[in-house]
């Protein structure tokens, strides 16, 4: 087996901020090194707070096998089959309740959802990415929620994410999964108990391979339940604090290749 060479038979990696230079780009470098990667037998596995829909231009560097993790957990997708085959969705009552609280308690939020059909959002709410893609409503999170979400994403104009997220969390409590994948001003809820942990522990199961046989790659606290339940985790360089403290190891920042220059070292000792 691939453990006993040192190697992982997983590679689970975030993609923005961490395989991800900070222009959005894949390097060069870091295709290579994943391809190597698939050719000596590792599985490359993106676990990521994206969209289903933004994982196409990515498609190249998912591995043979085209699995992607999206939504923090919330959706399973086949890039070959270009379809969701497995996800966890939200409650659509929850998701009002949740909304009304959030309005009530923390004045100017606005609210956008993801969900199978794909991005709906409330008139005032900002898409920052400047992206448009699979848009089909803008209305009220009472006709958005028509179609169950694997996600909200809650945004403030002023306030810095990290305050975001510590007032968002006090006021969901246990109804939802709070986290932030590092995008200003927003945070990001998903289905109570959902996570990058999770969806890859339940693949990774489905696969027959043990948490000691992977290598989790990340930089935001998004990415905390996917990197304590590998067996080998690593904070790129321009990690969260959060995410320095809780890896068992450390590697370069994204814009450094981080990814790349961990597997090239540890494929040059077999």
């Amino acid at each position: 087996m691939l453990v006993d060479s040192g190697l992982p038979r997983v590679v689970a990696t975030d993609c923005d901020g961490t395989l991800l230079r900070s222009d959005g780009t894949v390097s060069g470098r870091t295709r290579r090194a994943l391809a190597r990667a698939e050719e000596a037998g590792i599985t490359v596995v993106l676990v990521t707070a994206r969209p289903p829909r933004w994982m196409h231009e990515l498609a190249e560097v998912a591995g043979g096998h085209g699995v992607v993790l999206c939504g923090n957990g919330a959706f399973t997708y086949d890039l070959s089959l270009r379809e969701v085959t497995s996800h966890r969705l939200m409650d659509p009552q929850v998701v009002l309740e949740v909304v009304a609280d959030l309005r009530s308690q923390l004045p100017g939020v606005t609210f956008a959802l993801e969900s199978l059909r794909g991005f709906a959002r409330e008139p005032d709410f900002e898409r920052a990415s400047g992206r448009h893609d699979g848009q089909w409503r803008v209305g009220p999170v009472e006709e958005l929620v028509e179609h169950a979400p694997g996600k909200i994403l809650v945004r403030h104009p002023t306030w810095a994410v990290d305050d975001l997220h510590d007032r968002v969390s006090a006021v969901v409590a246990r109804r939802a999964e709070v986290s932030h994948s590092g995008a200003v001003g927003l945070a990001e809820l998903g289905p109570a108990g959902v996570t990058k942990g999770l969806a890859l522990a339940t693949w990774c199961t489905e696969q027959g391979v043990r948490a000691e046989e992977v290598w989790a790659f990340g930089d935001m606290p998004n990415d905390l339940p996917m990197l304590t339940w590998a067996g080998r985790s690593f904070a790129v360089g321009n990690a969260h604090p959060a995410v320095h403290a809780a890896a068992t190891d450390r590697c370069p920042a994204n814009d450094d290749d981080g990814v790349a220059v961990t597997l090239e070292i540890a494929l040059s000792r077999v």
